[in-house]
């Protein structure tokens, strides 16, 4: 059984890794970054406009669906004031998603192609359900329209090019000054930009999951990933919130 920290000492701790955590969104792409992203965008040049406009929308209206659909319902924002106490909970919530993603990830990659389609729109959901959870844990009112604009940064973040990543986190920044000059029209978002980058992301990790076989073992392991990867990012964002409002 694992001894508590100290306050102090976990909160110190946070700090590094917060710090450590902003130094790698903003360092430079490197050679090896840029050379993929330039192959990436060549596949994508002989993709049909037609083709990107109709995924454009499909995830589009997906996020939508789930960011600023009228019937979600979100948690009331806990009185966050431990960080301690709240990253425990964090943590709880983190890997009981992980290990639904991985079960959702097992149960379609069994399934074919047909159903291994039916992956992304499900892990998408688990995704999105994970970040609201997060939130209301570090006491952020999701039900807000600017702190869910704020939520698909997150997403960003943990699902984007190099180069992408750097250009998000830096409209994260001093987020409450940020967020007051963010348009009152949703479809005024980069949607385009948001479903090629999380498209290009996990295509070649996901592409394995619609194989006989080796479906299920793999959409198992790249669905578990996935979701730390995001319950990282997103701990580290609010981490950076929470400094900013002099809560650290």
């Amino acid at each position: 059984m694992a001894i508590p920290l100290s306050d102090h000492y976990y909160t110190q701790r946070a700090l590094y890794q917060l710090r450590d955590w902003q130094n790698q969104m903003q360092r430079e792409p490197t050679f090896f970054n840029s050379l993929a992203r330039k192959a990436q965008h060549k596949i994508n040049s002989y993709i049909p406009d037609k083709i990107h406009n109709a995924i454009t929308t499909a995830i589009k209206q997906m996020t939508r669906g789930t960011l600023f659909g009228a019937g979600l319902i979100t948690k009331a924002p806990a009185d966050a004031q431990n960080l301690q106490l709240q990253e425990n909970l964090v943590q709880a919530r983190i890997e009981f998603y992980k290990r639904a993603a991985a079960a959702e990830g097992g149960i379609t990659g069994a399934g074919g192609i047909l159903l291994g389609l039916a992956d992304f729109p499900l892990l998408f959901g688990i995704k999105m359900k994970l970040l609201f959870e997060i939130a209301a844990l570090y006491g952020f009112d999701a039900s807000d329209y600017k702190e869910r604009v704020y939520l698909l940064h997150i997403f960003q973040l943990a699902f984007s090019s190099h180069e992408h990543r750097r250009d998000v986190y830096l409209q994260m920044v001093d987020w409450e000054t940020q967020k007051l000059h963010l348009p009152d029209d949703i479809n005024q978002f980069n949607w385009r930009s948001f479903q090629q980058e999380y498209r290009d992301y996990i295509d070649l990790a996901k592409m394995a999951q619609l194989v006989p076989i080796i479906g299920a073992p793999v959409g198992a392991i790249v669905n578990y990933r996935l979701l730390t990867k995001l319950g990282q990012t997103a701990m580290n964002a609010y981490r950076m919130r929470w400094k900013e409002l002099d809560k650290l």
